[in-house]
């Protein structure tokens, strides 16, 4: 009888243990399910504007699915701007730093990683500790040293500064360090160079850190404003944070929100398509990026 109501009481402890696991998964998906949509909210939004007629934007109380979808409006917007040109600007501005930041962040990553020299940690603090300067500080600095390069006007000044990264040395640096010896090890007997060792068997294990390096360095480069807004003045080297400043200053009158409200879409449309395809990777680097070093 003993052994039968002890029995009794471990089925129902475990009963009640799944039950109320079961009861906060439920909590949790419900509050993250509420904090999703309130970020989501916004871009549905806008999404939902630009379909929308300038008449119906005003309406009270507004109106979350249009009364008739006006396609139209991603015409007029495309067409009331050179959004080609500024659309052609930014892929080239962002591919460009995307390429620079990763060559440059995993070969240093590499080196304060794998290599062996005196110094080696000293060199890597200050250089993370150029992280704690503000962009603000050397804003003037930078900009006298791009227009003595007669560089202001064209696209180097967004493109050059920005091929370095220290955030992307630490994130690639702690991952190669999560990485085995044995592999390069293994390289070395087979005779290969610490170039060759990189290359070929390093840099591939590091896929996740590089996807994540560079989705964050494309949403960076595709979004970033105050330092093109000084150094690109003329329509053809603005990007689309720039032309979509200055289509929205050519209003004279009531500003055109579901024009703007469009050009915002296709403006954000490839990020949101780059995240989505990187997501997997996205997540594995952020993950397994700090786990030793």
């Amino acid at each position: 009888m003993a052994r039968l109501a002890q029995k009794d009481i471990n089925k129902n402890r475990s009963l009640g243990k799944k039950l109320r696991t079961r009861l906060e998964n439920t909590l949790l998906y419900i509050f993250l399910s509420v904090f999703g949509i309130m970020f989501i909210l916004p871009f549905f939004w806008m999404v939902s504007n630009s379909f929308k007629t300038l008449k119906e934007i005003y309406t009270w109380p507004p109106n979350f699915i249009p009364s008739s979808f006006v396609w139209q409006n991603y015409v007029e917007a495309w067409n009331a701007a050179p959004f080609d040109t500024f659309y052609l600007n930014s892929i080239l501005v962002s591919v460009a730093v995307v390429i620079g930041q990763l060559l440059t962040a995993s070969l240093a990553g590499y080196s304060f990683a794998r290599l062996r020299y005196p110094g080696r940690n000293i060199i890597f603090l200050l250089y993370l500790s150029t992280m704690m300067v503000p962009f603000t500080v050397i804003l003037i600095p930078l900009f006298v040293q791009m227009r003595a390069f007669s560089w202001v006007n064209t696209l180097l000044p967004v493109i050059v500064p920005f091929l370095f990264t220290p955030w992307g040395t630490f994130l690639m640096r702690q991952y190669m360090t999560t990485l085995p010896k044995e592999l390069e090890e293994a390289a070395r007997i087979d005779g290969c160079s610490f170039l060759r060792t990189f290359w070929s068997i390093i840099l591939p294990q590091t896929k996740p850190a590089l996807a994540t390096l560079g989705i964050f360095t494309f949403v960076s480069s595709w979004n970033s404003f105050q330092w093109p807004l000084i150094v690109l003045g003329t329509n053809t080297v603005k990007t689309l944070p720039l032309g979509l400043a200055s289509f929205q200053a050519q209003s004279a009158m009531r500003t055109p929100w579901h024009l703007i409200m469009a050009s915002s879409t296709f403006i954000v449309i490839p990020v949101l398509i780059l995240f989505i395809l990187g997501q997997k990777y996205y997540v594995r680097g952020i993950v397994t990026s700090g786990m030793k070093g």
